[in-house]
């Protein structure tokens, strides 16, 4: 008889085991549906916060037109962009507290439609004297932070289409920007 109670309470044991498997199963189940379903929806919001379909037309257009660029024969060898360095410049600040604040600037142009960098070059003159006015306007606290180089460039960008032309230059590129 000793032995049938072993068996009755083994089964018995192995009943309570089974019923305490069955809802921790389950709870695995739901988890796992639940991460599966985050790492969806994961996956479709960054498809579509990083551009979805519209970024994927922008590198088809970025191809036809670098292949348009090679039909027409572009700037250079190649279709490739040729550039034009520019000395770099050197101006003081305006400053309220009398100090004396400087900055270096070396950039290039990237000649745009109407131009080559002959051309560009021989205007660079009228050009460097539309950026000095505008630099030396400048105060240190213009030039804190991030956005400060885009926001000069933007400007010399301005400026460089309202001195020669539109179509002159098509993109000022900043190499160095030191403030001292």
């Amino acid at each position: 008889m000793a032995k049938d109670k072993q068996v009755s309470t083994d089964v018995v044991g192995g009943a309570a085991d089974a019923a305490e498997a069955k809802p921790n199963k389950r709870k695995r189940m739901i988890i796992a549906a639940a991460a599966g379903v985050l790492l969806l929806g994961g996956g479709g919001g960054a498809y579509a916060f990083m551009g979805g379909k519209d970024a994927e037309a922008a590198d088809t257009a970025e191809a036809d037109h670098g292949e348009a660029a090679k039909e027409e024969g572009g700037h250079g060898e190649g279709g490739a962009d040729q550039f034009v360095d520019v000395p770099a410049m050197v101006v003081n600040l305006r400053n309220a507290d009398g100090g004396t604040h400087f900055i270096k600037l070396h950039f290039m142009l990237v000649p745009g439609a109407k131009a080559t960098p002959d051309t560009l070059t021989g205007k660079l003159p009228l050009l460097l004297d539309a950026y000095q006015p505008f630099l030396r306007e400048l105060r240190p606290e213009d030039l804190a932070g991030s956005a400060a180089v885009f926001r000069i460039k933007e400007e010399m960008l301005v400026r460089a289409n309202s001195t020669l032309g539109t179509g002159y230059v098509k993109d000022v590129l900043i190499q160095d920007l030191v403030q001292q």
